[in-house]
C-alpha cells in the first residue's frame, strides 16, 4: 500500500469536493446521503482527515461512484489492481481489441478514472471474436 502522504489527502479530499460538486450536492446532502457526520466530511474534503475504507464506501455510494476509485485516490488499493466489470470485458473473447478500448473507454468515463495507454495491450494478447450469435 502507499504511503499516506498530506498531499495524498489533500488530492483525496479535493476529488471527493470536485465529484460532490459535479453531482450538484452540498456538503450537507452529501453528508445525509453518506452517512457521514457534515464536519467529518467537511474535513475530509479539506484534507485534514484519514476516512477509513468503510467511510470512503460510503462517500463513494452517495456520490453515486466506485468505492474502488476512491480506494485507489486514498491509496487502500493499487491503481494496477482490476477486478468485476474490467476484468470481464477484457477477458471477453468475444470481442477484438479495439471493442475492448471502447468498452473501457465508457467504463472509465463513467467511474472517473482514465484508462492507462497500453493497458489491453499488457493485459490481453491480441485475439479475434469468436463466433457472434
Amino acid at each position: 500500500m502507499p504511503k499516506e502522504t498530506p498531499d495524498r489527502l489533500a488530492e483525496l479530499g479535493a476529488f471527493i469536493r470536485e465529484q460532490r460538486e459535479n453531482a450538484r450536492l452540498s456538503v450537507r446532502r452529501l453528508s445525509e446521503l453518506a452517512e457521514v457526520s457534515n464536519p467529518y466530511l467537511s474535513q475530509i474534503e479539506r484534507g485534514l482527515r484519514r476516512p477509513s475504507a468503510e467511510i470512503l464506501q460510503q462517500i463513494a455510494k452517495g456520490l453515486k461512484i466506485s468505492a474502488e476509485t476512491l480506494y485507489v485516490r486514498a491509496g487502500i488499493l493499487d491503481p494496477r489492481h482490476r477486478e468485476g466489470l474490467e476484468d470481464a470485458i477484457l477477458h471477453d473473447h468475444r470481442m477484438t481489441r479495439s471493442q475492448k478500448e471502447a468498452m473501457l473507454g465508457v467504463y472509465h468515463s463513467f467511474v472517473g478514472m482514465p484508462p492507462e495507454p497500453e493497458e489491453t495491450e499488457a493485459r490481453e494478447p491480441e485475439s479475434e471474436p469468436k463466433g457472434r450469435r
